[in-house]
């Protein structure tokens, strides 16, 4: 795990850290150590992760914070600003029911896991700030899994653990702890950090590569647009995509769409009409596209063709939009992500990108906004839908660190 100085990190400041220190030092007043980890995005491979298929993926600046000391015992105890605190025993670390869908959970998951493959675990106390905004999609669940594998790894394993099994623990800790479903995707993000290219061919030992690219010089700005829309009563439309890409994968003879050859899909493809919807057909379609599309966007950034990079990411939203239908839930009452993506690609005029960000259906987007364009951009959109609903950050180039004076 690098040691990375506080200033050349945006966002991690003196006054946080102050407060972070003057909360954990009324309990244990020395030894104290920062940890941070970000939030992130999804770049490129839309609803791609759940069919062992590639996505392009990046960290924010956006950030979890912690002060952390250790501590004789068994306990974890936690203070997250805001929030307030609570303590987590570690003397049996099998999965609580009562527990699911608390951070507790997580403590428990992560401390299970990378105890389970041989590392050192303990007590410690922590206080907690974080800046990734809550239903920005940026994954601050994802994103405190891994601060807690941080953690650990800096108290009591000298840093040695690998960002990847970080990663691992704070999905496993999701999955089984927590009760939450979810893919790989968010903790290598924000474990690894920068933009990340994975894929999940092998889901239980996906290939991570980190790419090189400083998107500081690239001449754009990231932009996360919160259109403020509900996710209420959308899960069965979530959960409708992986439903109806695994129908024609079974139709194939195959569990994932990674498994099937596209040249096989498309020469079966009337024969496969009535035995599977035509929706499936289509999201099918969108999953070949776009799992190449994350590849082809991967060598734009190593290529440092940013043009060509913005123009995928412009293909991938049209797809999600037309193909994958992920925009637009079936509410027509509810149209504020297709809205707020319909009026950036306005104000965009043709420059820059801007496609869905995550799941779909409600929630958020990203635009690729040229930088002396920011302002306007934002006071534009502001005036639409609202303050807050656009969330300005540049790549962070680091994952799970911890943070030197």
């Amino acid at each position: 795990m690098e040691k990375v100085g506080k200033q050349i990190l945006p966002g991690i400041t003196d006054e946080r850290m102050r407060r972070l220190a003057e909360t954990l030092a009324a309990e244990e007043p020395s030894g104290i150590r920062f940890f941070s980890a970000p939030g992130r995005v999804e770049i490129g491979g839309n609803h791609t992760d759940h069919q062992h298929g590639r996505v392009l993926a990046a960290a924010v600046e956006y950030c979890m914070l912690c002060a952390a000391v250790p501590c004789a015992g068994d306990v974890v105890h936690i203070d997250s600003l805001g929030f307030g605190n609570y303590d987590v025993s570690l003397t049996d670390l099998s999965p609580i029911k009562a527990q699911e869908g608390t951070s507790s959970a997580f403590v428990r998951g992560v401390t299970e896991y990378l105890s389970s493959k041989g590392y050192r675990t303990g007590g410690f106390s922590a206080a907690l700030d974080s800046d990734v905004p809550s239903g920005g999609s940026m994954s601050s669940s994802a994103c405190f899994g891994v601060l807690v594998g941080a953690v650990i790894n800096g108290l009591f394993n000298g840093g040695v653990i690998p960002a990847e099994e970080l990663a691992k623990a704070a999905k496993y800790a999701e999955n089984v702890h927590f009760g939450k479903p979810c893919g790989l995707m968010d903790q290598m993000a924000s474990a690894c950090g920068g933009f990340v290219f994975i894929d999940f061919e092998n889901e239980s030992s996906p290939v991570v590569e980190k790419i090189d690219f400083d998107f500081s010089a690239s001449g754009y700005t990231l932009c996360i647009l919160n259109s403020k829309g509900s996710h209420a009563s959308l899960t069965d439309q979530y959960a409708s995509i992986p439903a109806e890409m695994h129908s024609v994968a079974e139709a194939l003879g195959k569990e994932y769409l990674r498994e099937v050859d596209p040249v096989e899909f498309y020469d079966r493809i009337g024969s496969l009409r009535g035995t599977v919807s035509d929706r499936a057909l289509m999201r099918a379609m969108h999953f070949f596209d776009d799992d190449l599309r994350a590849v082809q966007e991967r060598d734009a950034l190593k290529a440092s063709d940013i043009g060509r990079f913005l123009e995928l990411i412009d293909q991938s939203g049209r797809s999600s939009q037309m193909v994958l239908e992920n925009v637009s839930p079936e509410d027509p009452g509810n149209r504020s992500l297709a809205f707020s993506i319909a009026y950036a690609k306005h104000l965009l005029s043709g420059r820059g990108a801007c496609r869905v960000q995550g799941g779909g259906f409600a929630g958020t987007a990203e635009a690729f906004v040229p930088n002396d364009e920011v302002e306007e951009f934002t006071e534009k959109f502001s005036e639409v839908f609202g303050d807050d609903s656009v969330l300005v950050s540049g790549i962070r180039r680091y994952g799970a660190i911890e943070i030197t004076e």
